[in-house]
């Protein structure tokens, strides 16, 4: 019983901003898999709150992570955006090889600022915070560009996060992370039903 009671402590002890950070990230996921591109100022809100709390948290790369999430919550919001003057941005399927490239590439490089962090900063946890970050920097991009298989790529991202969030104590942020990877099934299904209702579409070939 004595995790439990540590958890529940962890959770009185966090701040309002990382409880406001949370409800933000939660609208942002439910109003992306609705594919509402007001999605994106809620991300930019959330974002801006963890980048201040990983940077003093020693989670450095989390806190890069976010500042890019800032950064691609700006572009996101253009392309959804602009996308809707004539038709909106269609959800599109990629092909497994062309994941394949995708995945290598960035668990090469995750691996090699793992290492850089590891080894010549104050990083915590620097290899799991390395791999969880530059995936997410790639998914990200594929959720701008509506990438169907951007949710399989989450589930593994927000089950890794939760373990390092554990380990950090941030409580509240490992809750949210838990209700996302429930929610990014959700938008699997959902972007594969519109993806195949309104483009007629196959998805794409291995």
């Amino acid at each position: 019983m004595q995790w439990l009671i540590e958890t529940l402590a962890g959770f009185t002890a966090m701040s309002v901003w990382e409880y406001l950070a949370v409800i933000l990230s939660a609208a942002y996921l439910l109003l992306a898999i609705r594919e509402n591109s007001w999605c994106w100022p809620a991300a930019f809100a959330s974002t801006f709150i963890y980048t201040v709390m990983y940077w003093n948290g020693a989670l450095l790369m989390e806190s890069l992570l976010n500042f890019y999430y800032m950064l691609m919550a700006v572009v996101g919001w253009w392309m959804w955006r602009s996308g809707r003057q004539d038709t909106s941005l269609a959800i599109v399927s990629w092909s497994l090889s062309r994941h394949s490239i995708i995945i290598l590439s960035t668990l090469v490089v995750a691996l090699a600022i793992g290492y850089v962090m590891d080894n010549y900063t104050h990083a915590e946890l620097a290899y799991l915070d390395s791999l969880t970050t530059c995936f997410a920097v790639v998914t990200t991009y594929l959720v701008a560009r509506k990438v169907l298989e951007n949710w399989l790529y989450w589930i593994v991202i927000d089950a890794a996060s939760m373990y390092l969030y554990y380990l950090k104590g941030y409580y509240p942020t490992l809750v949210l992370f838990g209700f996302y990877t429930v929610m990014v099934c959700w938008g699997y299904v959902r972007w594969y039903e519109v993806h195949q209702q309104k483009e007629g579409k196959p998805l794409a070939a291995l």
